[in-house]
């Protein structure tokens, strides 16, 4: 068995890995109501060892979001198992529509026009929405794209596609390259994240502010999202990275 594994890990590391998590430092973009992450040195390598000290909240960077962080009740992160934390990885990429479209919304014909290609999405997958807005990353104005009246224009998932995935298709987890589930016209319209809420009440996770789904294929790759033990965390930061088949 232990041979078994060996030569697994070695075939592994014979395959593309591919960095889906933004480097993490106190200007990047970030949900507005918080403030930037503070970093102060604690110790130099002059008192014998190099320490820094980070205060942020949760929810900072590419970060995992567990089903408690909006529904009361839900799963705490460090109620997520290990092997949820590795999923299948499917990639729809809705890039051109967002291009022309800020605004855009992924939509239950585009999981069909992306199903007609490459086939249904498997059961217990992670289903990643590319958007290419990662592009604009560390640009907060270019991140938030306001309009002349201070109003938002990213793109989301619309309510319809979600519940398509969790109920026809029954995966266990999304992620996108914006801070949000939902688009900020739809967040403006409900005056709530809907979206967000509806994944999470269904105890799903979601990883937010991913990069590089440009270079990953639309299945066949595996994520995984590596993220401290804290107990009764909502969230964190977190490293996600694919390998390619």
């Amino acid at each position: 068995m232990a041979e078994h594994l060996a030569g697994i890990l070695k075939l592994l590391k014979q395959k593309e890995w591919v960095d889906l998590s933004h480097a993490f430092y106190p200007e990047i973009p970030h949900f507005p109501v918080f403030d930037n992450v503070q970093v102060d040195t604690l110790f130099t390598h002059d008192d014998g060892f190099f320490v820094k000290q980070y205060c942020f909240p949760g929810q900072y960077g590419t970060h995992i979001d567990a089903p408690v962080h909006f529904v009361k009740g839900k799963r705490y992160l460090h109620e997520l198992s290990l092997k949820e934390l590795v999923l299948p990885l499917v990639v729809i990429d809705r890039s051109v529509a967002v291009a022309a479209n800020s605004d855009y919304e992924l939509t239950v014909a585009d999981i069909l026009d992306f199903e007609k290609e490459h086939g249904r999405i498997a059961d217990q997958s992670f289903v990643a929405f590319r958007s290419d807005w990662s592009k604009r990353w560390p640009d907060p104005d270019a991140f938030s794209n306001k309009d002349t009246a201070g109003d938002a224009h990213c793109p989301g998932w619309s309510l319809d596609a979600l519940r398509f995935l969790v109920e026809e298709r029954n995966v266990a987890a999304i992620g996108h390259e914006t801070l949000d589930t939902d688009s900020s016209v739809a967040y403006r319209k409900a005056g709530k994240l809907v979206g967000e809420y509806y994944i999470l009440e269904q105890d799903r996770y979601q990883v937010e502010v991913l990069k590089n789904l440009d270079k990953l294929p639309p299945t066949g790759a595996v994520i995984y999202n590596i993220v401290p033990s804290i107990q009764d965390s909502p969230g964190f930061p977190v490293r996600s990275f694919a390998i390619l088949p």
